[in-house]
């Protein structure tokens, strides 16, 4: 009699293990995908919504006229309706004019200023075109590097755009971050190493580029 209960015992547990999968399955709620479906669907929409909100993502700062903007340490950045204008720790009150006539803001066009700030060189400049921007990049020998677009409200048709990079051959030692401060301070031009500047719309297209070289 034990012999016998002990089969009984054991058929009912591979009873149990046998319809587990199938009650799993009949608890699911009606019109879910199964596990893999819905495995594969998840991963669908992650990668779709990566996707829209890399097109979708912008770097545009809306500001106010006069209103400062904490460029990079040492470095404020603001706009006027008449241009863009920036300080640094070793030149304060720079300016750069949209209404001077040196630059055509009928047709797409970016600019570029570059001066070492610190141990980094501080780049910005003015944009103008007539789509809408969402962001920038530079390029320089050393890669690419985002950077921040600022525009005033409304739709004024230009606006300015900002980043830093580091000093070329920055991995080198003191001594030659000094010589390379001194060079850049002594107004070497940074021509060599930029070699463009692009600003993007919400859709990945291209505004308006400067190549370098």
């Amino acid at each position: 009699m034990a012999r016998m209960s002990k089969y009984v015992t054991a058929a009912s547990v591979v009873a149990a293990l046998a319809v587990a999968p199938s009650l799993a399955h009949a608890l699911a709620p009606a019109g879910s995908p199964a596990p893999a479906a819905a495995e594969s669907a998840g991963t669908d929409a992650s990668k779709a919504s990566g996707k829209d909100r890399t097109a979708a993502a912008s770097d545009l700062r809306v500001v106010a006229p006069g209103e400062r903007v904490q460029a990079a340490p040492g470095v404020e950045l603001w706009l006027t309706a008449d241009g863009k204008h920036w300080s640094t720790p070793d030149q304060e009150n720079q300016f750069r004019s949209v209404t001077d006539g040196n630059l055509d803001l009928s047709r797409p066009g970016v600019t570029l200023q570059s001066e070492p700030v610190g141990d980094r060189y501080f780049h910005s400049g003015i944009y103008h075109s007539e789509g809408t921007p969402a962001r920038v990049e530079i390029v320089t020998a050393d890669g690419r590097t985002g950077g921040t677009l600022v525009t005033l409200a409304g739709e004024p048709g230009w606006g300015a755009w900002y980043t830093t990079t580091a000093l070329p051959g920055a991995g080198a030692g003191a001594g030659a971050k000094t010589e390379r401060q001194r060079g850049a301070a002594a107004g070497s031009s940074p021509g060599s190493f930029v070699r463009s500047v692009t600003v993007y719309d919400t859709e990945g297209g291209v505004l308006a580029e400067l190549p370098v070289r």
